[in-house]
């Protein structure tokens, strides 16, 4: 804003969609960090592999986007959910990526606060549509299409 409380060209430029990666498989991990990096407007703002390392990195940064495996080296993602300071949890979006997709997992992850459940064998491939999408709902994004209503929890 200027001093006459208009809009200037910088607050309406589009930002970065910051995106912590929280997954215990290297393997995984590395094939995500290199799908995220693809998707223009994405930027990994770190990788983790344990619940305390994730609530650290929290902590430290808030971010737009929490990509999230339910089982970690240590500790889980439902821990994860639980520790998102409550100042954050609407401004951050959870991603819950996870082999196991049962409908308890999904219960619990909505009940804590995911806002969406993805398969990571089926939905993978869905992931940079999915954060175009979400990125679009940032001030002065460009529109991006909508995520499917069947990976929404919310």
């Amino acid at each position: 804003m200027n001093a006459f409380g208009l809009q200037t060209r910088a607050d309406m430029a589009p930002r970065n969609l910051s995106v912590l990666l929280v997954e215990d498989s290297r393997v995984l991990a590395e094939r995500l960090r290199e799908t995220l990096l693809s998707v223009p407007g994405v930027q990994l703002v770190a990788t983790v592999d344990s619940e305390v390392d994730a609530v650290a990195a929290l902590k430290r940064q808030p971010v737009d986007v929490v990509l999230l495996d339910l089982h970690l080296r240590q500790g889980t993602g439902f821990g994860v959910l639980r520790a998102i300071p409550s100042e954050q949890a609407n401004k951050t979006v959870v991603i819950v990526l996870t082999n196991y997709d049962l409908a308890e997992y999904r219960r619990a992850a909505a009940a804590l606060g995911a806002r969406y459940f993805l398969d990571k064998l089926r939905d993978f491939d869905r992931l940079p549509t999915l954060l175009q999408q979400i990125g679009a709902e940032l001030p002065g994004a460009p529109a991006a299409p909508d995520a499917p209503e069947r990976d929404k929890l919310n």
